[in-house]
């Protein structure tokens, strides 16, 4: 039999009380080991080393589960710095509201879209999709639903045929298109589609997919931490800009700092080089 401790340490380090008696853990060992105060209780139904993540306890003492922003933090999807930091629940459409007395959160009182494990704390890909939808500004939720579609290898024909409650979400899964490699550039995209300029996304260009090509010949490349945050990244992308220059093309980049903190001064670059014809084959 497997130790209690390591077979809650593979599961996040909280598990339901019925998940563990299904692994074969008698009720008499589980009650052991929360006497020991290895292992703490929630509500009855819930075990939890004093490693476990306090959003996924908060969810498991309030009966709900991870959405909306908690559900993309936990997993792993792309988030702007200025994002609420608050625990986001789903909870049962016809729940009871006592079980947030004092819950300093964001509840989403909602039917769930996708079937999940009873015993998940953490809401389905979709239903999370569908809560940024309409709890995050656009801007945000388009670059979350473009990290989503990498890091959960979402396929966009599937992602369009859900059948979404809400104009927002059925919105945001026409607007999103895969094709951003960051969330940088996700936010770049969104903010030039007013401008009505034509822009392609990691079009090849000598030999490697550049992040945007505005017209024929203004290249932007966006600068992510993550990406581009080695000397060896760097001396590629600048071998990469020689020769882009040396075929005709104009090269921006950017930096985050540049798009997130002084956007007007991006925005201001851009209108010049498009002014200039930048753009347009000679």
């Amino acid at each position: 039999m497997a130790n209690l401790l390591t077979w809650l340490q593979q599961r996040g380090a909280i598990a339901h009380r019925e998940a563990a008696l299904r692994a074969g853990f008698s009720p008499n060992a589980l009650r052991s080991w929360v006497r020991s105060g290895e292992v703490r209780r929630i509500r009855r139904h819930w075990l939890a080393l004093p490693s476990a993540a306090a959003d996924l306890v908060t969810a498991a003492e309030r009966g709900g589960r991870l959405a909306c922003i908690s559900a993309a933090r936990h997993r792993g999807w792309w988030l702007p710095e200025d994002l609420d930091a608050r625990v986001h629940l789903s909870m049962p459409a016809h729940g009871r509201s006592d079980a947030l007395a004092d819950f300093d959160g964001v509840a989403h009182w909602s039917a769930p879209l996708a079937p999940a494990d009873p015993h998940a704390l953490i809401e389905s890909v979709e239903d999370a999709l569908a809560h940024i939808a309409e709890c995050a500004p656009r801007e945000a939720a388009i670059a979350l639903w473009e990290s989503a579609i990498r890091r959960e290898r979402l396929d966009i024909a599937a992602l369009r045929n859900v059948r979404w409650k809400t104009r927002a979400a059925a919105e945001c899964s026409i607007q999103v298109s895969g094709l951003s490699d960051s969330g940088l550039e996700s936010i770049f995209v969104f903010r030039l589609g007013p401008w009505g300029v034509p822009i392609l996304q990691q079009a090849v260009i000598a030999g490697r997919p550049v992040d945007l090509l505005i017209g024929e010949r203004l290249v932007v490349q966006v600068d992510g931490y993550a990406f581009h945050s080695s000397s060896a990244d760097r001396t590629r992308d600048v071998a990469h800009d020689a020769e882009l220059r040396l075929r005709g093309y104009t090269v921006l980049r950017f930096t985050y700092a540049q798009i997130i903190h002084d956007w007007p001064a991006v925005a201001r670059t851009l209108s010049r080089a498009i002014a200039a014809g930048a753009h347009r084959a000679a």
